[in-house]
């Protein structure tokens, strides 16, 4: 029987062959500043957290670990597309869409984190001009520099009301500001505009903290100088900043065909998230979490806590991070990995396939955990649940792609304890158990470089990689 390998080596004019040139003339494109922030390195080649943070829309939130804006637009334009919807399965904050909307695309994705979804549908269906936008961050703004904002004078009672990560975050000046433009924002909530002022003070909240807040962690015991010392004039220079994107969008000639654009809140392995997508797609543009233990939901704890949406660890848990992709050891359990391996086991009788790889990973993880201290993080009981979720996804995505359209996966492989594991080519084998073809899997670039120091890390050269599935006609 002829290998994937083989099957994509004998084709006369791989998917690589015609990437490489297109990428290579791309990447030169950007280092020679032809990009529209070519201060800032494309594509997510040396892109702190992928997202700009000048970028129209990306800008406006900057969600750790997201798709970079000019690669996806680069994949977009690769891929020629006149019309049709576009699918992100991990939709983020909305970066596949915007990129969409700009090409005259429809846009479908499924994001699990229901503050970031809702980020996100600002961003593709907007519920406020630009002007009313400016007018009600200018209000609030007035009103907590003349003192008349809501518990301007919360000074020491601060510390009886908001959880301790929010308290040791800032100053006591700086929360009382902060706190005094968030409470008439909740109280106006139902205005078309108030959501955009939500999100431009959840923005502003790493701006002007006064301890170490970065991604992906909170360290509210390490001090810092914060990047901007006003936070209300902070909050008014985001909130104008999404005004300007939006009248930029609301400006752009109309198109003559309809573009429709929609977020799905819930998890992308189950069924019922899909079935309230009311177009099928042409094409996915998507960068699945990695196997690499990033907790998505964690990295958010500063907004979450400061907004109220969660109060407690707890609640953070069961509120935000119940249906994301379980790649975290804060999401797995023995149990879990048990029914994960079981259930991959009964769906695949191929003794020598990606399951029984995944088994065999598994079970070398175990091991070598064993071998090492006993605090060791249990990424053998990530690793079933996360292919596991992953075989679902493929599976819905399948279905919901029409005849030959393709399917373009940003991921990266990992090294837990060191033991290798090849996800972009597990991923790819698992597409093909589902029905689509395996047309590539293209090198783009080393990563994990940035832990090089780390006497603890493993040595496992990593990388991020491009795979290209199709769906036959």
């Amino acid at each position: 029987m002829t290998s994937r390998c083989e099957r994509i080596e004998s084709r006369e004019c791989t998917v690589a062959h015609l990437l490489a040139p297109w990428w290579n003339e791309a990447m030169s494109s950007l280092h020679a500043g032809t990009a529209s922030w070519s201060s800032e390195p494309g594509s997510g080649r040396g892109r702190s957290h992928g997202t700009s943070s000048r970028e129209a829309f990306d800008r406006w939130f900057r969600y750790p670990a997201g798709f970079a804006s000019d690669y996806v637009e680069l994949l977009l334009d690769r891929l020629d597309l006149t019309d049709g919807t576009v699918i992100d399965c991990f939709a983020g904050s909305g970066v596949t869409g915007t990129a969409a909307r700009s090409r005259g695309l429809s846009f479908a994705g499924i994001e699990a984190h229901p503050a970031v979804a809702e980020l996100a549908t600002l961003k593709l269906a907007p519920t406020a001009t630009g002007q009313q936008v400016r007018a009600l961050a200018s209000e609030l703004a007035t009103k907590v520099r003349g003192g008349t904002g809501t518990r301007a004078k919360a000074g020491a009672n601060i510390g009886d009301t908001e959880p301790d990560l929010v308290r040791r975050s800032f100053s006591q000046e700086t929360l009382a500001s902060l706190i005094a433009l968030r409470d008439p924002i909740k109280q106006r909530i139902d205005e078309p505009a108030a959501l955009y002022a939500k999100w431009a003070l959840l923005a502003t909240l790493r701006d002007v903290a006064s301890v170490k807040v970065g991604w992906p962690y909170q360290r509210p015991g390490v001090a810092r100088q914060p990047r901007h010392r006003d936070p209300v004039a902070r909050f008014e220079t985001r909130a104008n900043l999404m005004a300007d994107d939006l009248e930029a969008t609301a400006g752009s000639p109309t198109p003559s065909k309809k573009i429709s654009a929609q977020v799905i809140v819930g998890d992308s392995s189950d069924p019922a998230a899909w079935s309230q997508m009311t177009e099928r797609g042409v094409a996915c543009v998507a960068s699945p979490p990695y196997l690499n233990n990033f907790d998505y939901a964690d990295a958010t704890r500063l907004e979450l806590f400061f907004w109220g949406d969660v109060s407690t660890w707890g609640d953070m848990c069961r509120e935000v991070r119940a249906d994301m992709l379980t790649a975290t050891t804060q999401q797995s359990s023995v149990g879990a990995k048990e029914t994960a391996l079981k259930e991959l086991r009964g769906r695949s009788s191929d003794s020598v396939g990606p399951v029984s790889e995944i088994v065999a990973l598994v079970d070398r993880m175990v091991e070598t955990r064993l071998k090492r201290e006993k605090r060791s993080k249990e990424y053998d009981q990530v690793a079933p649940a996360y292919f596991l979720s992953i075989w679902d996804i493929l599976e819905n995505l399948y279905r919901q792609l029409r005849e030959d359209a393709t399917a373009l996966w940003l991921i990266g492989d990992s090294a837990p304890y060191g033991v290798y594991i090849d996800t972009p080519r597990i991923i790819g084998e698992l597409a093909e158990i589902v029905g689509f073809s395996m047309m590539d899997d293209v090198r783009l670039r080393e990563r994990g470089n940035r832990w090089g120091q780390n006497a603890d890390r493993h040595k496992v050269p990593l990388t991020e990689r491009l795979i290209v599935l199709t769906k036959p006609g």
